[in-house]
């Protein structure tokens, strides 16, 4: 939708979102494991169903994510298959803190990422930026969103790690 050359993989998603996810549940006072373990299944159905495009999603009838789960365990040791499946519903429901803290960890990811096509140039990345943003809910995600807007990546990053 934004024109990038090589967007953001799924793996790389995979991989900073429970990073982004253990920080906010440290600011949050969440389960900062359980947050983690939310958001490495969050998107796991992709391997599946691929990722759909927000825009594409209204033409098509989207599975639910717990199903896909299923289908993907249907084989697995059945404590794996619970747990998974338990972690999925879990962020799905949408309910605890740690599934609330998960789904920012994944907005937040995709506002960063949308900051970085910005950074290399990618114009139309500013609404995605925008839109992503509107969407936080906890105070952390809301905080660290507006504090990463306006700086590079590397100004972010040292202003992250120096806390």
């Amino acid at each position: 939708m934004v024109g990038v050359k090589d967007p953001e993989t799924i793996a790389e998603h995979s991989w900073r979102t429970p990073v982004i996810g253990s920080v906010l549940a440290m600011m949050e006072g969440a389960d900062a494991g359980r947050v983690a373990l939310l958001c490495t299944f969050h998107d796991s159905q992709e391997t599946r169903v691929g990722d759909i495009p927000w825009v594409g999603r209204r033409y098509l009838q989207a599975a639910d994510n717990r199903q896909v789960t299923a289908d993907q365990l249907a084989d697995a040791h059945p404590a794996v298959a619970a747990g998974i499946a338990e972690a999925v519903d879990e962020y799905e429901r949408g309910e605890t803190l740690e599934a609330q803290v998960a789904h920012d960890a994944d907005r937040l990811e995709c506002m960063i990422q949308g900051l970085e096509y910005l950074e290399q140039g990618y114009a139309n990345a500013q609404e995605w930026v925008d839109s992503t943003r509107a969407k936080l809910k906890t105070a952390s995600a809301v905080a660290l969103g507006d504090a990463s807007q306006g700086l590079s990546s590397t100004e972010w990053q040292r202003t992250f790690l120096r806390g």
